[in-house]
């Protein structure tokens, strides 16, 4: 491997510097792969004692919520999604500061059951924040004043099931999914004013057949929800996208593609991959989920020559895993949590919890922290064998994936938004 030409830096390794502890700017904090190097994070989360404050949330939105300064910001949408909003909560007391409703739609596209129109999470830096819903409407919004800086309307979409790919903002940039069951492209917008700076159509598309052979524009096969991240390669920005059956590699100044790995077994791919070990490792989707390691660093369609490794059992379709000093953690749609080592794909261990997830777990202070669906909190040890540390409850349950802040984590359970931290 080499490890002095291919270095993986995430985006917070190339803007937040110094203050990334102490704030969490895009969906899966400031690296965009659910880390934090807090200390002293509660290990008994549900603790009353522990619960600074607890603010409720109106409409319903699995979106995840992000920190900056002062402030908390998250999006939440009407049931039916006709309403389209975005909550600006002081970090320090839990008070709604703003409470903008960013859309009216009159006939909202379906959003399965299991979604909501409010699943993509914001993307912050200092003075704007960057919210979109999808198709439906992306928008800048002043965090001071929560002015409305720019909006775009016009993509078109049918996100099929719902949307759920989260933005990210790279230098000028910001960098978005569209992967619907009638098109499926990235886009890079301009973060100052929302024009188009580049799109990029997919290379490959995938198309759902019906029982006559020909083809149909409204099926999974094309759907995906995965967010965009951004590594190093050869001293080089790229763009890991995944898509529908295939993982790209961007430049995100131009919208090239550079490479591909092409995969018709699975779809609809939500998690985001992780980086590490010189290679990117990604959960390719539904239906039963497969992790493949591949090599960065190649050029073209490179399936047959990159894929270091593949792991297929048990695989999370839903949540993303976290990387840790070689570790793979990541936990199953049906609780059954792995620990993989990154360099081979062997399993060290595995351990079954109840309940579903969809949240993404996170790390911090040698403990990986899992959040289920039926509110059940699991604290566990980082190591060679599973040790767990704590186990707790909020009975609201949890689709989103939490944020750690400074010594706080930041929870939206189904209704409400928590801030969590050790007490006195």
């Amino acid at each position: 491997m080499r490890s002095s030409s291919i270095l993986l830096l995430t985006l917070a390794t190339l803007c937040a510097g110094a203050v990334a502890d102490d704030n969490w700017t895009q969906f899966r904090g400031p690296n965009a792969q659910g880390r934090s190097s807090a200390r002293g994070l509660p290990l008994d989360l549900a603790n009353p004692a522990n619960i600074r404050w607890r603010t409720e949330i109106h409409g319903r939105a699995w979106s995840s919520p992000v920190v900056l300064g002062d402030q908390v910001w998250l999006s939440t949408a009407a049931p039916d999604g006709k309403e389209l909003w975005a909550l600006c909560v002081d970090r320090d007391s839990g008070r709604i500061i703003h409470n903008l409703k960013l859309f009216d739609v009159a006939n909202p596209q379906y959003a399965h059951p299991f979604n909501t129109y409010a699943s993509p999470a914001p993307a912050i830096e200092p003075g704007r924040v960057y919210i979109t819903f999808g198709a439906p409407g992306t928008a800048c919004v002043d965090t001071a004043t929560g002015r409305i800086i720019w909006t775009r309307t016009d993509f078109e979409c049918n996100h099929f099931r719902g949307a759920g790919s989260s933005p990210v903002i790279f230098e000028d940039l910001l960098l978005m999914h569209f992967d619907g069951s009638d098109h499926q492209f990235v886009v890079a917008l301009d973060k100052h004013t929302g024009r188009t700076v580049w799109r990029t159509q997919r290379s490959v598309d995938f198309q759902d057949l019906n029982p006559e052979g020909k083809p149909r524009l409204d099926g999974d096969l094309r759907k995906g929800f995965s967010t965009p991240l951004i590594a190093t390669v050869d001293g080089r920005p790229q763009m890991i996208s995944l898509g529908s059956m295939a993982c790209y590699g961007y430049d995100p100044r131009t919208g090239e593609e550079i490479w591909r790995v092409e995969y018709r077994g699975c779809h609809s791919g939500s998690p985001t991959p992780v980086l590490g070990e010189g290679m990117v490792y990604v959960c390719m989707g539904l239906p039963r989920g497969e992790l493949w390691a591949i090599r960065l660093g190649g050029r073209g369609v490179i399936t047959d020559t990159h894929v270091a490794w593949k792991v297929t059992r048990d695989i999370p379709t839903r949540s993303s895993p976290v990387l840790v000093d070689g570790n793979i953690y990541m936990v199953g749609d049906d609780g059954q949590v792995s620990c993989i080592d990154a360099a081979t794909g062997r399993d060290l261990w595995r351990h079954r919890l109840r309940g579903q997830f969809s949240s993404s777990p996170i790390y911090a202070d040698g403990r990986i922290y899992l959040f289920a669906e039926n509110g059940q909190i699991t604290v566990f040890e980082h190591g060679p064998q599973y040790k767990a540390l704590s186990e707790s409850r909020i009975a609201e349950g949890f689709m989103a994936s939490p944020a750690v802040a400074g010594g706080a984590v930041y929870l939206r359970s189904r209704t409400a938004l928590y801030r969590i931290e050790a007490g006195p």
